[in-house]
C-alpha cells in the first residue's frame, strides 16, 4: 500500500529534525502495517453443524491446521444466505468458505453474493464429478441421495427396487412417507409411472408431465403420511407406522447403528451436490482457495466417507475408500444405475409456481 509520495530533493532540503521525524513516522506507518498482516484474520469454515461438522473437523480442518500451521474457526449455520447477503453489502465479510445447497449457490451467485471460481487454482474442471461444477461459484463437497428405505426385519423375502413398488400397495400394504414438499416428489412420481431418469426433466417442462406427475402422487394419496423433518421419517419406520419412507441416505446408517435393519433401495435414488462457496469480499481468499483445494484431495475425501457415508466429488476419491463403505455411497458405481441427478437449475426456475400448486393438492 502506498501511503505516502514524496520527492527525495525536497527531503534534503528539510531541517534534519523534520527528516528524523519523517523517517520515525514512515517507520511506525510500517510497523503498523506488519502487526496488521501478522494478526490477520484466521480463516472461517461455515457447514451444517452435528455430527457432519464433526466428520468434517476429523477429514479437513484438523489435518488442514496442522499441514499448514494456519487456524481455522469453524462455525455453523441452517443454510440462510440472509446473514451472507448482508455481510457482502456492508462489506463486512468475516466468513471465507461456506457449504451452501445448490439451489441456495445458483441463487446467490446469481445476485454477486459469491466469488466467480478459478477452477485453475483447484486442478481443473476435470477432476471433479459433473454434478460437482455447480454454475460459476460452486466446488462440489459431497454427494447426498433422497432415496426409499423399508424395515428388512417386518418386509421378509424379497422387498421393494423401485419407485414404482413403492406404489405397490397391494403386495406391500401400509402407509408410506414423502417429504412435504414438491421437490423430488415430481421425479420420484415419474419414475414411478415409468419415465427413464434421462427424460424425468423433459416431461416436467411441460404441463402434461406436471399434470402426470400430479395423477400418479394421486393414486398413492390415501396411503401417505408426509414427513417435513428429517428425524420423522425413520422414526415412523421404526414405530411401523409406515412400511416405506423416502429419506435422506446418510441417515440411514447412523439409525441402523441403534439396532435396526432399515435397506436402502438405490435403484431410483435421486442425488444433489453441497458446494464450497466463496462469499464476495474475503480477505482470505488464497487461504478459502488452499482451503477447498485440500478439502477436495481424494484422500480427504475418502476420510470423510469412511467417517459418514457421503460420496465424494473428486473422480478418484471413491477408489481411495474401503471397499465395504463405498458400497454405502450414493455415486458408487453399482448404486448410480437408474439413478436421477436433481436438476437444481430448474427448480430455481419452477420452485415458486409448482410449491403453490403441490400445496394446494395436499390440501385437497
Amino acid at each position: 500500500m502506498k501511503l505516502f509520495r514524496f520527492s527525495t530533493k525536497k527531503i534534503s532540503m528539510m531541517p534534519l529534525l523534520r527528516v528524523s521525524t519523517l523517517f520515525v513516522a514512515v517507520s511506525l506507518i510500517g510497523g503498523i502495517g506488519l502487526t496488521t498482516e501478522s494478526a490477520a484474520r484466521d480463516l472461517t469454515v461455515v457447514s451444517w453443524g452435528g455430527s457432519y461438522q464433526e466428520a468434517q473437523r476429523k477429514a479437513y480442518f484438523e489435518p488442514f491446521m496442522k499441514k499448514t500451521g494456519k487456524k481455522i474457526l469453524d462455525e455453523s449455520y441452517s443454510g440462510e444466505m440472509a446473514k451472507i447477503k448482508a455481510m457482502v453489502e456492508a462489506k463486512n465479510v468475516t466468513w471465507d468458505v461456506i457449504q451452501a445447497e445448490t439451489p441456495e449457490v445458483l441463487t446467490a451467485c446469481g445476485q454477486g453474493l459469491l466469488e466467480i471460481i478459478d477452477w485453475n487454482r483447484l486442478g481443473g474442471k476435470q477432476i471433479y464429478m459433473p454434478a460437482a461444477i455447480e454454475g460459476e461459484c460452486g466446488v462440489g463437497s459431497n454427494v447426498f441421495a433422497y432415496v426409499q428405505v423399508y424395515d428388512a426385519d417386518k418386509i421378509k423375502g424379497e422387498g421393494p427396487n423401485s419407485w414404482a413398488d413403492f406404489w405397490n400397495v397391494k403386495r406391500w400394504p401400509g402407509k408410506r412417507a414423502l417429504r412435504k414438499i414438491p421437490k423430488v416428489n415430481m421425479e420420484v412420481a415419474l419414475l414411478a409411472d415409468g419415465v427413464k431418469p434421462d427424460d424425468v426433466y423433459k416431461v416436467l417442462s411441460t404441463e402434461e408431465g406436471v399434470k402426470r406427475a400430479f395423477k400418479k402422487l394421486d393414486e398413492l394419496k390415501p396411503n401417505l403420511q408426509w414427513w417435513e423433518a428429517g428425524a420423522q421419517a425413520l422414526q415412523w419406520l421404526a414405530a411401523g407406522e409406515v412400511v416405506m419412507t423416502s429419506t435422506w441416505h446418510g441417515r440411514v446408517k447412523a439409525t441402523n447403528q441403534e439396532g435396526h435393519n432399515f435397506k436402502i433401495v438405490w435403484n431410483g435414488q435421486c442425488y444433489g451436490v453441497d458446494a464450497w462457496i466463496i462469499p464476495k469480499g474475503s480477505s482470505n481468499i488464497d487461504l478459502a482457495y488452499e482451503f477447498i483445494k485440500f478439502a477436495s484431495d481424494p484422500k480427504n475425501q475418502a476420510v470423510l466417507a469412511s467417517i459418514l457415508p457421503y460420496g465424494p466429488t473428486h473422480v478418484k476419491a471413491i477408489a481411495e475408500v474401503d471397499p465395504k463403505v463405498a458400497r454405502e455411497l450414493p455415486n458408487y458405481p453399482a448404486n448410480l444405475k437408474g439413478a436421477l441427478a436433481v436438476n437444481s437449475e430448474w427448480w430455481v426456475e419452477h420452485w415458486v409456481e409448482l410449491t403453490e400448486r403441490f400445496n394446494v393438492w395436499v390440501a385437497h
